[in-house]
């Protein structure tokens, strides 16, 4: 094959390579400040195509004027720095309060960040055509050999970085080591210098200066922790912080986890029996009012982050059969490693999704608790809140069993949470979800946590409350909102039944999403409720 257009081949396949790397990092390094959601990935994928489409336009143009290897060279050059840029420019920009839309935000920002580097890097195909085209007659075969080694690039580039580098790596080392090759491939293939033993001596430095300056200074790709973080890690499905903090009034320390920017839970290693989270305390007191009268208990968690009430269970009821679904194995061992879950304990760990755990579950009929513990502000997964699923759930649940969700909404203005009890109402019957919140006054919750709870059989809730308020002196948790209450609430708000056909839990949690961070102004938090608690 013609050295030349070998040449044509790696450049179009670095440059496709680190383009789709450079995607794909793009949601998980915007996580901490927009979620991961719907709105979050079609503003990358929107963002970067128009940086390309654009890149290859002017790209053309350029070519034509500058036909010469520097013109490559310089936008490789380029490309490299605006890889580098992406980590400090989200550190800096990300968090800026813009009082706008959530749908409006994740555009700008995303423009902001990545559009730069996508153009440049769309701009090196044309210029590297214009480059190896010498002979009209041959103009189809190379052209089509120069994309379909572009789309190789593209295709590797997914596949490595789902799959291996974020996990090996991080995203903020993956984007140094891009920007790293955009500026290598400038001296190699660019025309920068001449003698192939001045190109290599210059890549080798460029490459130490990048990797000594990620190993030792980390500058800006370096995540920024405070001193109370101890533990950081980039797993396949989130970053993944530990950090202490303060519990039981100060008197003690605690371990946070936290995910992306969420803390999920706050245990003490020592101190099974401690629950610092108040819709974990409604879990207690439901759970300790059905245990009057069941002889043993078997209870699946959706969700483990913390395991802090699946250890609660385990050390409150012993011979409780207990199973844990955690799609990601890092923090189930980050869990047994720093967050008190001995090992060997009897709670049993699925790491995989929870819709495919429930699908393929053989144990119709044999939980007395199902607990969704998957849910958060930031980003729902949709296929757990659907129509489908909640059957699927029901099949697995006793008779008199009980299916128990916690999620973050407005009770009077939210508009995921009367779909999300409307869906299960269809598929467990009216008057056989209830609503538990954190305290009396509905209007005067804002935004908080909610527990959604739903069974096969119609149970007496108010009989719940009087057993729980007598065992604690009056005193308990979970209010509940009475029936007549929660249909007019129903009535009142526009809601939809989630399917897997249509479940647009992006749009229905944006109006939250707004007002807890800041984009608009609305009610104060509940009483207790933590910026930042699932």
């Amino acid at each position: 094959m013609n050295p030349v257009v070998v040449k044509a081949n790696v450049v179009v396949f670095i440059a496709s390579f680190c383009t789709l790397v450079i995607e794909l990092v793009a949601g998980r390094i915007m996580a901490p400040y927009v979620g991961v959601s719907l709105y979050t990935w079609t503003s990358i994928i929107g963002v970067v195509l128009a940086g390309i489409s654009i890149g290859a336009w002017f790209g053309g143009i350029l070519a034509d004027r500058y036909p010469r290897p520097a013109t490559l060279g310089w936008l490789l050059f380029l490309s490299g720095l605006g890889a580098l840029t992406i980590a400090p420019l989200t550190d800096l920009i990300g968090a800026a309060p813009l009082r706008t839309t959530l749908m409006l935000r994740i555009l700008l920002l995303t423009t902001a960040i990545f559009f730069v580097p996508s153009t440049l890097l769309g701009m090196i195909s044309p210029v590297v055509v214009k480059l190896t085209l010498d002979n009209l007659d041959r103009t189809g075969n190379i052209v089509g050999k120069i994309y379909a080694f572009s789309t190789l690039g593209s295709i590797i580039g997914t596949f490595a970085t789902g799959f291996f580098l974020i996990s090996w790596m991080g995203t903020r080392n993956i984007l140094l080591t891009m920007g790293a090759v955009l500026i290598v491939s400038a001296f190699l293939f660019g025309g920068f210098f001449m003698r192939r033993k001045a190109a290599l001596i210059a890549a080798a430095a460029v490459a130490g200066a990048a990797v000594l300056l990620s190993a030792i200074f980390g500058y800006a790709y370096r995540p920024l922790l405070d001193g109370k973080t101890y533990y950081y890690k980039e797993s396949d499905y989130f970053t993944i912080k530990l950090k202490k903090y303060p519990i039981k009034n100060g008197t003690a320390e605690g371990e946070a986890l936290i995910l992306d920017n969420l803390i999920h839970s706050i245990n003490d290693v020592n101190d099974p029996f401690f629950l610092d989270y108040d819709y974990i305390r409604i879990y207690e007191e439901l759970v300790s009012w059905q245990m009057r009268s069941r002889r043993s208990v078997d209870a699946l968690f959706i969700g483990g982050g913390g395991y802090t009430f699946p250890r609660y269970m385990d050390a409150r009821y012993p011979g409780a059969r207990i199973d844990v679904v955690e799609i990601d194995p890092e923090v189930t061992r980050v869990v047994y490693e720093h967050l008190g879950l001995p090992r060997g304990t009897s709670i049993r760990s699925f790491n995989e999704d929870g819709r495919w755990f429930v699908m393929n579950s053989k144990d119709k009929g044999r939980y007395d608790f199902i607990f969704g513990d998957a849910f958060n502000d930031l980003s729902i997964p949709y296929h757990l809140t659907t129509l489908e699923f909640a059957r699927q759930m029901k099949a697995l649940l006793k008779p008199d069993g009980f299916l128990i969700a916690n999620l973050i909404d407005s009770v009077t203005e939210g508009l995921f949470l009367p779909s999300y009890i409307r869906t299960l109402e269809e598929v467990f019957g009216q008057g056989n979800v209830n609503l538990l919140v954190l305290a009396p006054e509905l209007r005067r919750l804002g935004i908080a946590t909610c527990v959604v709870v739903a069974s096969p059989k119609k149970w007496d809730m108010e009989d719940f409350v009087r057993v729980t308020a007598g065992r604690a002196g009056g005193k308990m948790t979970a209010h509940l909102v009475p029936p007549a209450k929660l249909r007019e609430i129903l009535r009142e708000r526009p809601s939809v039944i989630l399917t897997d056909d249509y479940v647009p839990v992006d749009n229905l949690t944006a109006p939250i999403f707004e007002a807890r961070y800041g984009y608009k102004r609305t009610q104060d938090h509940a009483p207790g409720d933590r910026e930042g608690q699932p």
